[in-house]
């Protein structure tokens, strides 16, 4: 199965392309540039790399939130486009989940941390169970970082652009049982979306184009702003 991924959640964008779970191809986009500009040429250049067309993708996997309102529309808009152009099946993806991927298979509680902005981060705790797959524990959340609560009898692993913006105030505790995972780790990789995204389709969790929506979490800035000022 040839799996096209994609995540415009956060500042950075990504694309992968998968066959099965073999990664044939895995970018990650960094510059200062919105997403509508360097999306499409970025699946363009990963088509163009691995000779595969986009008639002969079987499956879509995009980010769906928590995450930035207009990169997540962009997304979204864009894998909307996909499925009716080709008329292939889709799956969307917890950004906070393909986040998680990052930490590696380990025996701590993984908790990825994007940042929101207002002092605030998207939260969302994982492990892996006996089967090697994650698990998400409990639902995911826009927090202050002071407000992330710790087991302190359960090891730890914090990863993601929030965990190394907020590291001094997570790992400001009592236990010593906190883990950051490094910079190089805090970006969503689109071969982790494609990854989640075989096992969703796997279990015939399909998006319906009519009827999906992104996961915002909570109001956009604009309406904040309008709220406060009345603008």
């Amino acid at each position: 199965m040839l799996t096209l991924a994609f995540d415009t959640s956060s500042k950075t964008a990504a694309v992968a392309l998968l066959q099965d779970d073999v990664i044939l191809y895995d970018a990650i986009i960094n510059i200062d540039l919105n997403h509508s500009e360097v999306l499409l040429p970025a699946i363009d250049q990963a088509c163009l790399q691995t000779r595969i067309k986009i008639s002969e993708i079987d499956l879509f996997a995009c980010t769906i939130g928590p995450g930035s309102f207009t990169g997540l529309r962009i997304g979204v808009s864009t894998l909307k486009g996909l499925m009716l152009a080709t008329g292939k099946p889709a799956v969307g993806i917890s950004s906070l989940a393909a986040l998680a991927l990052n930490a590696g298979k380990s025996s701590k509680i993984i908790c990825s941390a994007m940042d929101a902005g207002r002092g605030q981060v998207y939260t969302a705790f994982y492990r892996y169970n006996e089967n090697g797959l994650l698990d998400q524990i409990g639902t995911d959340k826009a927090v202050n970082p002071r407000e992330i609560i710790h087991n302190p009898e359960q090891e730890m692993i914090f990863v993601g652009d929030g965990a190394i913006k907020y590291a001094g105030i997570i790992s400001n505790t009592k236990t010593k049982k906190i883990n950051i995972a490094s910079a190089a780790q805090q970006y969503i990789r689109a071969s982790s979306v494609g990854i989640l995204g075989r096992e969703k389709y796997n279990r015939n969790e399909l998006l319906n184009t009519e009827t999906f929506v992104p996961v915002y979490l909570r109001s956009a800035d604009a309406h904040v702003k309008k709220a406060l000022f009345g603008n």
